[in-house]
């Protein structure tokens, strides 16, 4: 009987031996999905009632799994650190008892709110007799590839099952052993709810292959979703051939218009700008029409540098002291940080094309006392949210009601905007008859 010797230290796996770890990586990726697809089928006719005592469970599997989630969270925040990680990113990835309350909390929230499966979303009886109606059900297979947070690893298992999907959870390297950690202490609440385990998987996340084959898994996975930076998000597009929701990136834009309240206008951009600058909803662009631009631009400088803020702007931004020359990448930069492009326009039409030009298509705003200005904002300008009068951070699930989301949709096929439950759902028609025949 032989025994696998492992390679001296320092030695580099040969070509073969990597394209033997991908194909187990493969196979590995492959068998969750096809578990997760028995789960499904079981958890798509569970009542309201099971899910949402299973989501109670989860809660509070959490809290009781307390001290074993943290230590490894500490785990993971140690060696991050140990890598150089900069410190924003050690922020997402840090876990404590207030957010670990959080992520429980988050999980009783999806409980309390309504189940779309089921939902009738039209219905009608035809000429012939026949009741038709399309009525919402599960996609079946839903994946998440996403990077650092572990609170993710929570929220998103928490809104599949409410909407009756089962999940696949492709977190970060960086987050392993708290992924690991959540979903243990998931699984086990949902069986003692009387739920398949495979509802909820993790993914392992020790190289890069197990993500390619999740984006790879056509067939066995209904719908992936990336949430993450802008490069994951573009990697994930670009090479799945599974269905994709393309989330998150944010260079949102705020215009103060000619007939802009320039005080409600200085409160908007700075909400947008400065409220939680790491935020795909954060404020990218600040575009100020050039009948006020005298009148604010002095006074947004200002408000905008004592909050730290670094200005990149054009000529007329420019000529004030500690702003830095825009440049073409400015104007299509997510900074996610103290950071935004700024520029005045001639008139509200150029201020559409700019957008036009640079904007990602998440949220936009006006800034304008003027109906006439609002109504060619809204129509003209071609964005998941656009926002008058108010600032771009309302684009949020929790803001407009939804109670909870997966991710916020900047394309226009299926979702758009803030995903909520009935954003996870497909429809499919039931038609009822007596014996009719075409």
């Amino acid at each position: 009987m032989s025994t696998a010797v492992a390679p001296p230290s320092g030695h580099q796996p040969d070509r073969q031996s990597d394209e033997q770890s991908d194909q187990q990586s493969d196979q590995q990726v492959a068998d969750l999905a096809r578990r997760a697809r028995v789960a499904a089928n079981e958890l798509a006719t569970a009542t309201r009632a099971t899910k949402d005592a299973a989501l109670h469970a989860m809660a509070a599997a959490l809290l009781e799994h307390a001290e074993e989630i943290l230590t490894a969270n500490a785990e993971d925040v140690a060696a991050a650190r140990a890598d150089g990680t900069p410190e924003h990113i050690i922020d997402r990835l840090s876990l404590d008892h207030a957010r670990l309350a959080g992520m429980a909390d988050g999980l009783r929230e999806v409980a309390g709110l309504a189940d779309p499966v089921g939902e009738v979303v039209r219905g009608s009886v035809l000429a012939n007799g026949l009741e038709m109606r399309q009525v919402r059900v599960p996609f079946g297979v839903v994946g998440i590839i996403y990077e650092a947070r572990p609170n993710v690893t929570a929220d998103a298992a928490g809104i599949c099952l409410k909407s009756g999907n089962a999940v696949l959870l492709r977190g970060s390297s960086s987050a392993k052993r708290s992924n690991l950690a959540i979903v243990e202490a998931l699984r086990a609440a949902a069986v003692a709810s009387g739920l398949p385990a495979d509802v909820v998987q993790r993914v392992p996340a020790e190289s890069r292959a197990s993500a390619q084959q999740l984006m790879r898994a056509r067939g066995l996975v209904d719908l992936l979703i990336p949430r993450g930076g802008a490069g994951l998000i573009r990697s994930v597009v670009e090479e799945s051939t599974v269905p994709v929701i393309e989330t998150g990136t944010g260079n949102c834009h705020v215009y103060v218009d000619a007939e802009a309240d320039l005080d409600m206008a200085l409160r908007i951009v700075l909400n947008a700008k400065t409220h939680r600058p790491s935020v795909c909803n954060a404020a990218e662009s600040l575009l100020v029409h050039a009948d006020v631009a005298d009148a604010f631009l002095p006074r947004v400088v200002t408000a905008l540098q004592e909050a730290g803020v670094t200005i990149h702007g054009d000529e007329r931004f420019a000529a004030y002291d500690g702003v830095v020359p825009a440049t073409d990448a400015d104007w299509a930069e997510e900074y996610l940080g103290l950071h935004i492009s700024a520029a005045v326009v001639a008139d509200l039409e150029a201020a559409v094309a700019h957008i036009r030009q640079w904007s990602s298509g998440h949220s936009e705003a006006i800034v304008t006392g003027s109906q006439a200005a609002a109504r060619r904002f809204t129509a003209a300008v071609d964005s998941a949210a656009v926002m008058v009068n108010a600032s771009t951070r309302f684009t949020d699930g929790g803001e407009f009601g939804f109670g909870a989301e997966i991710g916020i949709s900047t394309q226009k096929l299926h979702a758009r905007g803030p995903m909520g439950l009935p954003e996870l759902t497909s429809t499919k028609y039931v038609v009822v008859g007596d014996g009719q025949v075409r």
